[in-house]
């Protein structure tokens, strides 16, 4: 059963299909900051719409995306190679209890 969710002003809405079975805690340095629970999907099973903007640092390989109005972090996607995943933040999804999942830790602090 597919699962929605949104940013907080609404303009950009999220589907996956399913809820999330586990989730990444990264502790890399943009992470650490806007305190993401990343959920990972194949790109083709995702739907976003709205207009996002993409932030784009460090190795430039993946743009992190936001609502440019509320700017809630939404997803991330890659930028050229293909990763067979991308990353929601699953803090959006309607319903998402971080209780109810794994949380994983992922050292990512050099990044």
């Amino acid at each position: 059963m597919s699962v929605q969710g949104s940013c907080h002003c609404g303009a950009i809405q999220i589907r996956v299909p399913h809820a999330p079975e586990w989730v990444a805690d990264c502790n890399c340095s943009l992470c650490r900051r806007t305190a993401w629970r990343t959920a990972y999907y194949p790109p083709e099973q995702v739907s976003i719409s709205g207009e996002t903007k993409a932030y784009i640092w460090g190795d430039r390989m993946i743009g992190i995306h936001h609502c440019p109005t509320c700017g809630c972090g939404t997803h991330w996607a890659t930028l050229g190679e293909d990763f067979g995943k991308m990353g929601i933040n699953a803090r959006l999804l309607d319903d998402f209890d971080e209780g109810a999942v794994e949380v994983r830790k992922l050292d990512n602090a050099g990044d």
